[in-house]
């Protein structure tokens, strides 16, 4: 059984109490947060609660989950990685690439597994898109496209002062693209060059709330994400689409966990319409969050790399910096600039 503790209980944290609790093989065993009315919502039974998170390191637990705002992943994560803890840290790993850099070190100098919580790779949808790109079932992929119409009323923002401050949360990429722009990276390859414009155009906070990139990728491939929280009066639209010299793909729904179209040289309709219904029959799969515990879990005893890693966390993170660097400056950025020293 391995034991996990929670650092910061908030919203998602939620999540991860409910991944623990389904995934196989694992516990929760405490818990950390310096509220102490939120701790109390989660200190129950078995699992301790925490004001202090040297205190709860000093327990036997074998993973740490960071689940605060964003700008306190990388102390909290480095503090655990520290004390001989494996670290899950929620998405983005780290608001500056510095940071994020601190957190991959402190696990590979303590010995530890680093996993990235980036779960839209477990989407059933996504898992078809990503087998129909490694078996080059598209030939030569030409172009990519990623959308985010999202609503994200004042309400949400206004819900804690930190919430769309440049410091502590990030804007629309940071905190909501961020999971579109990795699959971006899973699909189509390494980003080489971004050009970004964004805006700050309805919602009263410091970050942005509509961004548009155009994206060449090293491969060749070109690419073009728009994310916005402004669309009224819900959610409205997440897609992913692929176009390849033998295939068309898209993937999309209020979430992306639907196939909309499915075209492919040598496959006939009732193999796209078999793939396409058992999407349909069950488009969430398992928990993201819940499989991102599993995999822990798996890389622990197998003695592996979690499947979203610290480095696959820090790519996505150099995306989105890259991006509002672009926007900033006016002019195009390249990956390249922002390496690891």
């Amino acid at each position: 059984m391995i034991r996990y503790g929670i650092v910061g209980c908030g919203h998602i944290a939620k999540k991860h109490v409910a991944a623990i609790e389904a995934a196989d093989g694992a516990k929760l065993v405490a818990v950390c947060d310096t509220n102490e009315a939120r701790l109390a919502e989660f200190a129950t039974g078995e699992v301790k609660g925490f004001t202090d998170l040297a205190e709860m390191l000093k327990t036997d637990i074998d993973v740490v989950c960071i689940c605060t705002p964003s700008g306190l992943h990388a102390r909290l994560a480095v503090q655990a990685a520290e004390a001989g803890k494996h670290v899950i840290v929620e998405k983005p790993m780290a608001l500056t690439l510095e940071d994020a850099d601190a957190i991959i070190d402190a696990c590979e100098r303590n010995g530890v597994k680093l996993a990235v919580v980036h779960p839209n790779r477990f989407r059933p949808a996504a898992v078809e898109l990503k087998r129909m790109i490694d078996s080059g079932a598209f030939g030569k992929i030409g172009h990519v496209n990623a959308t985010v119409r999202w609503n994200r009323n004042q309400a949400y923002f206004d819900q804690a002062p930190w919430r769309g401050t440049r410091a502590m949360d990030g804007g629309v990429l940071m905190n909501q693209a961020i999971h579109n722009m990795d699959l971006l990276l899973w699909m189509a390859g390494e980003v080489e060059e971004v050009f970004t414009y964004d805006a700050t155009r309805i919602r009263d906070i410091e970050a942005e709330d509509t961004s548009v990139s155009v994206i060449r990728f090293k491969n060749g491939v070109l690419g073009v994400l728009e994310a916005a929280v402004t669309i009224y009066p819900k959610n409205l639209e997440e897609s992913l689409s692929v176009f390849g010299e033998k295939g068309t793909a898209i993937i999309g729904g209020p979430t992306a966990n639907w196939i909309r179209h499915w075209t492919f040289e040598g496959l006939d309709e009732a193999e796209a319409s078999a793939v396409i219904q058992r999407v349909e029959n069950d488009p969430f799969g398992v928990p993201g969050h819940q499989c991102i515990i599993e995999d822990m879990n798996a890389a622990i005893r197998e003695d592996r790399e979690p499947t979203v890693s610290g480095i696959d966390g820090r790519n996505a993170l150099a995306f989105v910096i890259a991006c509002q660097r672009s926007a900033q400056e006016r002019r195009p950025v390249r990956i390249e600039e922002l390496a690891r020293k």
